[in-house]
């Protein structure tokens, strides 16, 4: 196989590997949209620190059952040209992840879906089968992001100069740093103006001519 076509490609969640952003459809079923979105938006400009603001967004959440993990997963619109990317970066022995804000509840299953190599996310703490509010485990903000893509290029055995990080908002510079080619997709402003790459076209099958994989 020719290594020199092995690449890691690490996806933002929300806005980029799919359509929608997964806190703003829990807050639909919690009835705290409004409050959220507004929060969700000023952390993705830059404004807020991610982690309170995340934190502030999923206290929206508490009494939800855990019911509602169904619901919104049935909700999920995936990004056109995301099989295609899969199948082009494996096919060429390179792996592909994501890593997000978002929450494993939700990603788990979308991301066993698409056959991806690697996954991270925020876990959402239940009890007796409601939320509660709060959160479990590490917060995957920027830093967490950039670590783990380091630390799949590692595990695969892929060299940081053939790594590719592709997102939309704040939370994913460091990870953008961290590549050897960071991609703005559908981005804001701030991202545009930091990425080697913007994208306008919401068709994450055109990352593969970038990386040589397909015309």
């Amino acid at each position: 196989m020719n290594q020199s076509a092995r690449f890691l490609v690490v996806l933002d969640a929300d806005s980029t590997l799919i359509h929608n952003e997964v806190i703003e459809l829990l807050a639909e079923e919690a009835g705290s949209l409004n409050t959220v979105a507004d929060i969700t938006e000023r952390a993705m400009r830059g404004e807020l620190d991610f982690e309170h603001s995340l934190r502030q967004r999923v206290a929206t959440l508490a009494g939800l059952p855990v019911a509602c993990f169904e619901a919104v997963g049935m909700r999920i619109r995936v990004t056109d040209g995301v099989t295609e990317l899969v199948a082009g970066v494996r096919a060429a022995g390179g792996a592909i992840g994501v890593v997000s804000g978002g929450f494993h509840e939700i990603l788990d299953p979308l991301a066993e879906t698409l056959g991806l190599d690697y996954w991270r996310a925020n876990r959402l703490e239940t009890r007796e089968g409601i939320l509660t509010g709060a959160l479990t485990g590490e917060i995957v903000d920027a830093a967490a992001k950039a670590r783990a893509l380091e630390e799949w290029a590692a595990d695969a055995g892929i060299p940081i100069e053939r790594t590719v990080a592709v997102g939309d908002g704040a939370n994913d510079l460091l990870m953008m740093d961290a590549a050897a080619l960071s991609v703005a997709f559908n981005a804001k402003p701030r991202v545009r103006a930091h990425a080697d790459v913007v994208m306008d076209r919401q068709d994450l099958s055109q990352v593969l001519p970038l990386l040589g994989l397909r015309g």
